[in-house]
């Protein structure tokens, strides 16, 4: 069951922690979901875990799924020019918009057996990476639009009955 905007929990930050099996199974839970929503990347709290794990897609080619499980994630650094790009969120069906980041991330996280990775990003996968550890982080991609572009998404989806 994915968690629907504007759950509170959305906005919650999950505070690292070390790599145990509860959070290797919201890990295992978190990547069972992403492949059955064909999804770039989800965070755990879209399966209603308040929890330092992300998903991302780790490929250029968005046809192709090269999923990661990424423990306690960070955003090292970010460098490029920051750029616009489609985003949106299964927590939000139906709504897209045009966030503007930067073109590459530095990203850290803990593997399944709790070693610490480090890796460079650069792309699409940047942003899944981006989108998904602000999610972490309780910012949903909305907060990264100005006021007046947020308030007119929102005002939207109300319409249509959905928040």
């Amino acid at each position: 069951m994915i968690v629907a905007y504007p759950d509170p929990r959305l906005t919650r930050k999950a505070e690292p922690r070390p790599l145990d099996d509860s959070l290797r199974a919201i890990g295992n839970r978190l990547l069972e979901a992403t492949r059955a929503a064909n999804a770039y990347g989800l965070a755990a709290v879209h399966i209603g875990a308040v929890a330092p794990v992300v998903v991302i897609s780790a490929d250029e080619d968005p046809a192709k799924r090269d999923y990661l499980v990424l423990y306690n994630p960070e955003i090292v650094s970010t460098d490029g020019p920051s750029i616009p790009g489609p985003e949106g969120s299964v927590s939000m069906p139906g709504v897209e918009v045009e966030i503007i980041r930067p073109y590459a991330a530095e990203i850290a996280w803990d593997d399944v057996t709790g070693t610490r990775q480090q890796r460079r990003f650069e792309g699409l996968p940047a942003r899944i990476a981006q989108h998904e550890i602000d999610q972490v982080n309780g910012v949903f991609f909305l907060e990264r639009l100005s006021r007046l572009k947020r308030d007119m998404v929102l005002k939207k989806w109300k319409k249509r009955g959905e928040g």
